[in-house]
């Protein structure tokens, strides 16, 4: 919790500050009140009291309310800023480091884990600190005041108020032993009905289609009913506070009473007043005392939970990125990519993914990739933006190691198209111009090109506010193929000097994979191309193609050599493409 309370700005610290001050301000007058009373009590029990006198006192006791209650108001007021900003910098920090988090961190956390994170359990911190910085420090300070004005009044009655106060903190104990560890597992759960509720909505198609909402609802009951049934636990069990109080307030107020009644039937008259007015202030103090802990105990009902969202915050917010951001800027060649004996296995994976990996591709040259499901043809790709890094070997791009490169000047020398087209909620030239090139932002002419480069132009323009026409989020009303050109087209205008299609073509039907590839090869001539397939036709017409199997380099060359040496890629040609297709190419026509 400390360690998140850091990040406070200097502003915000003066607020707390300020905080503290009104808070005293607020206790020194809630603890004013009873002396006045007592003022009041026994000028009316004395003969001959005036009015005046009386009232005099009682306008006291209005003044220490109403300045009680502006400096309550004040303390709100910065209070509610100290938390609202703490909540705006977790959140931004923890939006910010998992946004820095390289594909091996995201997958220690699950994803509906981190909106948890950075929703639920940053809103918990805050309601403690919201609270806790009112109650937190007002309790201590209140039951320390009230508690030095009681000392001296009378033994009895401050050995009654430790009673009472002894008997909560006990009771405090037992629930907290009791609650606090089922609060961690309340977190974990709301993480599961997080998760079963994305699903759910990101599978919605999926569900309908297979008649499953009946499955999934029972899913969803089942989480939500684990979930109800722990915090039914928990709010029971931290309601035995409330009723505890009561008897221990109720029971104090008797005994001051009761013990007050004693001590003034065996006084004498003028003793009587005395001890009258001192049980007034006395039950009023103590009531104080009790109010404290009552305060406290408020805390404590939200600081078990709130504790357990902060480890979590702080699990991310501890967690160190594998990838480290290099110092170089500019490469030493240009449009170059080459592998030196690569090799790569994932965390904590025996087993290599790629063995052994060299070659390299040169400016203005394409390079294809093709194997069966699983050959590490993607994950062979990943390693040149920096997805992971390669566990042997080095991958060197326009000269330089990538692991060397800052990870923006990386990123503005390559053009990626991921294998599952991601689109962001907006429009269609907000999603092709997205994000930072390294340059000046494509203009609408350029975005324009780029559409039409990536074989779009038809769809777009037929949509109902053509480039302006809006996007849903994750481009749910595209199609796959729609989706895809559109990803390709954020990639060519972004005019990179390295293109990355990783199985990019896959949604596009035969006709319309070829003349996109025609075009793209005409508009990134002096580009490099890496293209990751799965069919021989988007490919055959490479300047080189490597041929994985199992993590292996197996075959390297042109459609019509490996034809001729390697067995895995002719078997892939046969799966594909028919005997006359294989003969013609073979025999070079």
């Amino acid at each position: 919790m400390y360690k998140l309370l850091k990040r406070m700005g200097k502003r915000e610290l003066l607020y707390a500050f300020i905080c503290v001050i009104f808070i005293s301000i607020n206790v020194y007058l809630e603890l004013k009140i009873p002396d006045y009373m007592s003022e009041i009590t026994i000028l009316v029990q004395t003969e001959g009291s005036k009015m005046s006198s009386i009232l005099k006192e009682g306008g006291y006791m209005i003044l220490c309310a109403f300045g009680s209650l502006i400096a309550s108001f004040v303390v709100g007021y910065f209070a509610a800023n100290v938390a609202a900003y703490f909540g705006k910098v977790t959140r931004k920090s923890v939006f910010e480091k998992v946004g820095a988090f390289g594909t091996e961190e995201i997958k220690l956390f699950s994803t509906s884990s981190l909106i948890t994170r950075t929703t639920n359990d940053v809103t918990q911190v805050q309601m403690l600190i919201g609270m806790g910085l009112q109650a937190m420090i007002k309790a201590p300070i209140m039951a320390t005041w009230a508690i030095v004005k009681i000392l001296g009044k009378n033994f009895t009655w401050s050995i009654a108020t430790a009673s009472g106060v002894v008997v909560l903190l006990i009771t405090i104990i037992i629930l907290m032993m009791l609650v606090f560890p089922k609060f961690k597992i309340v977190q974990k759960l709301t993480d599961n009905l997080n998760r079963i509720t994305r699903e759910n909505l990101t599978g919605i198609r999926v569900i309908r289609a297979f008649n499953a909402e009946e499955y999934q609802q029972k899913k969803f009951e089942n989480a939500n009913e684990e979930l109800k049934n722990l915090q039914l636990f928990n709010q029971k069990t931290m309601g035995i506070l409330s009723p505890v109080m009561s008897l221990v307030m109720s029971t104090l107020s008797l005994s001051i009473y009761f013990i007050g009644a004693l001590l003034i039937e065996k006084a004498n008259m003028l003793d009587k007043i005395t001890l009258f007015g001192d049980m007034v202030v006395f039950s009023s103090y103590a009531m104080q005392v009790l109010m404290s802990f009552m305060m406290l105990i408020m805390i404590f009902i939200i600081y078990p939970r709130a504790a357990v969202s902060a480890k979590r915050i702080l699990e991310v917010l501890n967690t160190e990125e594998k990838i480290k951001d290099g110092n170089i800027i500019k490469g030493k060649e240009v449009g170059t990519v080459e592998f030196k004996n690569v090799s790569f296995k994932y965390p904590d994976a025996e087993e290599y993914v790629l063995e052994n990996i060299s070659f390299k591709a040169n400016r203005g040259e394409t390079i294809a990739f093709i194997g069966s499901t699983g050959s590490g043809k993607s994950t062979l790709i990943n390693l040149i933006p920096r997805f992971y890094d390669a566990s042997e070997g080095e991958i060197l791009v326009d000269g330089v190691n990538v692991k060397d490169y800052k990870l923006e000047s990386l990123n503005n020398i390559l053009g990626y198209v991921s294998q599952k087209a991601v689109l962001f909620r907006g429009t269609i030239n907000e999603n092709v111009a997205y994000g930072d090139n390294g340059h000046q932002k494509p203009n609408k002419d350029k975005i324009k090109e780029a559409i039409e480069v990536a074989q779009g132009k038809d769809f777009v323009e037929k949509m109902p506010q053509k480039y302006e026409s809006d996007v849903a989020q994750s481009g749910t009303n595209l199609s796959g193929g729609q989706k895809q050109r559109i990803s390709i087209a954020r990639a060519i205008a972004r005019e990179p000097e390295i293109y990355i299609f990783d199985d990019s073509f896959s949604a596009l039907d035969y006709k319309t994979d070829f003349k996109l590839r025609k075009e793209l090869k005409k508009y990134t001539k002096d580009a490099t191309n890496l293209i990751v397939a799965q069919r021989i036709g988007t490919i055959k017409d490479a300047d080189k193609i490597l041929v994985l199997d199992e993590g292996k380099l197996v075959g390297m060359g042109t459609h019509k050599e490996l034809l001729q040496k390697c067995n895995i890629y002719k078997e892939i040609a046969l799966s594909q493409l028919s005997s006359s297709e294989l003969e013609k190419d073979l025999g070079g026509e």
